[in-house]
């Protein structure tokens, strides 16, 4: 009890923080939703609703290794409300828009690429905030509690949008997104102190300079810049997995609506419970090995049973064994990077590796669907559900993706196996 007493003291600052924030997150996470219901109830077009994601998702890519740098030099609390302000003000032009009848797909877009370029700037800050508020003892718990946060939003918010939406309109769904957006600006501009930064020569640098030095800092320490290479490629084989995962599952026999709501709500939970398990397991002996043996349980296993399963409860078992450990590697990363990273130079070497390690994503979604729907399908159609890969990956619509899995499943095992041999990455523990 004592135990826990000194870390809630030690905490306070970051769990009011964390709370408030997670809070609006919610309320963020539930008005792109109902925007997407509401685009999808406007135009009836696929391409027209994923349109609001690339345009949210590109400038983020592309000016993360500037924003870095800026957020290093401004003052960090200031950032924060600043940028929370700016998603707030665009999110309630979009409901007069809405309660005059103007609001057009347009706008839509126009107002998410401003929201993803302030997040290039809010999240390298949010990232520094958290290394300068929590004690370095407490990286792995606040890690683990961070990523539980993000988990439990991620199931709430369909169920919590589409109700809301349902019941009070879009209109609804933003009141509730202003409403937790006023709650953590409070929060963060009463009771939360900042502590400030030492100033190091990033302050005096001219802006490209400054992002520069986020890049050399990487190509001085090879083992943080693999780190990333790594996780890049990890996420080019997620993405296409998330690109085909609804593919299959829509399309299989045993699959459908429901199977796909439940294979998501079971995979959300599995993430809750890494994130607990994050939250309250002692320090590894080598958080690089964690880091490299979590992701290749997770490549393993959730591809090839996905591939070869054929009904919900075995792709439940997958979904489990595939995002369960996302949380414990997350935490581990997450401890390495704040731990060997200068506070002073985390804002653009976070923002550098934001370019680096997420660029893959968007490229990812592109192949996984121009291989499910180009190559993959055919080509199983085109085997008339005869032959060994029919007997593996059943006939008809839906097959192509489950062989697209396996092979993903083998790029994911190639890829972990590759990287062990990195003896950039093993260095870490030396330092």
């Amino acid at each position: 009890m004592n135990n826990l007493k000194i870390i809630g003291k030690e905490l306070h600052s970051f769990l009011i923080l964390w709370s408030t924030q997670s809070l609006s997150l919610l309320g963020s996470s539930m008005t792109s939703f109902a925007l997407i219901l509401w685009t999808y109830q406007a135009r009836g077009s696929a391409l027209t609703t994923a349109l609001l994601a690339v345009c949210s998702y590109a400038p983020y890519v592309a000016m993360s290794i500037f924003a870095g740098a800026l957020s290093d030099k401004w003052n960090k609390k200031l950032t924060l409300l600043a940028s929370d302000s700016f998603a707030a003000a665009c999110t309630a032009f979009a409901l007069v828009l809405l309660k005059t009848e103007q609001l057009e797909i347009w706008h839509l877009y126009l107002l998410n690429a401003l929201n993803g370029l302030m997040g290039t700037v809010q999240q390298p800050a949010m990232e520094l905030t958290v290394s300068l508020l929590v004690p370095k003892a407490h990286y792995q718990r606040v890690s683990g509690l961070r990523s539980l946060s993000t988990s439990v939003v991620n199931i709430l918010t369909p169920a919590a949008a589409t109700a809301v939406y349902a019941v009070f309109g879009l209109s609804g769904v933003i009141y509730f997104d202003l409403a937790t957006f006023v709650c953590a600006f409070m929060a963060l501009s009463l009771w939360i102190k900042i502590p400030a930064v030492h100033a190091d020569d990033g302050e005096k640098e001219p802006l490209l300079q400054a992002a520069k030095a986020g890049l050399s800092y990487l190509a001085k320490h090879r083992g943080i810049l693999d780190l990333m290479l790594f996780l890049a490629t990890i996420n080019l084989t997620a993405s296409m997995y998330n690109a085909a995962f609804p593919a299959m599952l829509l399309s299989r026999a045993g699959g459908g609506e429901s199977a796909l709501a439940v294979v998501n709500t079971v995979t959300g939970l599995a993430m809750i419970a890494g994130s607990i398990a994050a939250s309250l397991m002692p320090a590894p002996k080598s958080r690089v090995r964690v880091i490299l043996n979590t992701l290749l349980l997770s490549m393993s296993t959730e591809n090839f049973i996905l591939a070869f399963g054929s009904c919900v409860p075995v792709w439940c078992v997958g979904g489990v064994l595939g995002w369960i450990w996302i949380p414990i590697m997350n935490a581990n990363m997450d401890v390495v990077m704040r731990s060997h990273i200068p506070v002073e130079m985390q804002g653009r070497v976070y923002s550098a590796r934001n370019t680096l390690q997420f660029f893959t994503i968007p490229l990812g979604y592109f192949l996984g669907g121009v291989f499910v729907d180009r190559v993959f399908e055919p080509f199983m159609a085109a085997q008339n559900g005869t032959g060994l890969l029919c007997s593996l990956f059943g006939s008809g619509k839906g097959s192509g993706a489950a062989l697209f899995f396996c092979v993903i499943g083998v790029l994911g095992v190639v890829t972990c196996l590759a990287f062990r041999k990195d003896r950039h990455i093993w260095k870490l523990e030396e330092e």
